[in-house]
């Protein structure tokens, strides 16, 4: 993509939701007053306003944006002959969507689901770059409604470090040990 493409991308990207962030912070004034969240859940820790979304989520999603630009314009560099680089990070983005809807949706019924979901991320680490930026994004912006958005960011900036070290480290060491058993 055509880097002033991208950025207008970018920056009409960022302004839906920033817009959509507001929106939702305006309802909840209006509709009970604005939530905050204890962390972990736990009522012994501090809570976190959800007024905080309106800052942080639209500066996460530029910078996010900005990495994803980075990381498409050095691969068009490196590979131009390998097409559907972007319709990766597009899937990537929808699948991680869709796992913090999911996530976010068995939490609200108090459902041991959501333990082994989290758990499932670290096997699939192993083998798929799920610390990728739109995986971040996508993981944060499906939770923003249940859960606001600085524990999102906070338990998805984790999970992206533990996911990474596990792609780029531990599961080469899986690799060469399968194809080590699968020679003899």
């Amino acid at each position: 993509m055509e880097e002033k493409v991208f950025f207008k991308t970018r920056i009409y990207f960022t302004g839906i939701i920033t817009f959509a962030i507001w929106t939702l912070l305006a309802w909840s004034y209006y509709h009970g007053g604005v939530k905050s969240h204890h962390i972990l859940a736990n009522k012994d820790l501090p809570e976190i306003s959800n007024w905080w979304g309106g800052i942080l989520l639209p500066l996460l999603t530029w910078f996010l944006l900005r990495q994803i630009q980075n990381r498409i314009s050095c691969h068009n560099e490196e590979n131009s002959e390998k097409p559907n680089y972007q319709k990766n990070i597009f899937y990537r983005f929808i699948c991680s969507l869709l796992f913090g809807a999911l996530l976010s949706t068995f939490f609200t019924f108090d459902s041991p689901v959501t333990g082994y979901m989290v758990l499932s991320l670290f096997p699939l680490a192993l083998f798929f770059p799920i610390f990728r930026a739109e995986c971040l994004l996508g993981f944060v912006l499906s939770m923003t409604f249940t859960f606001g958005t600085v524990l999102p960011i906070l338990v998805g900036s984790i999970l992206t470090l533990v996911s990474f070290i596990l792609y780029k480290f531990v599961g080469p060491i899986f690799l060469r040990l399968f194809k080590a058993i699968r020679k003899d």
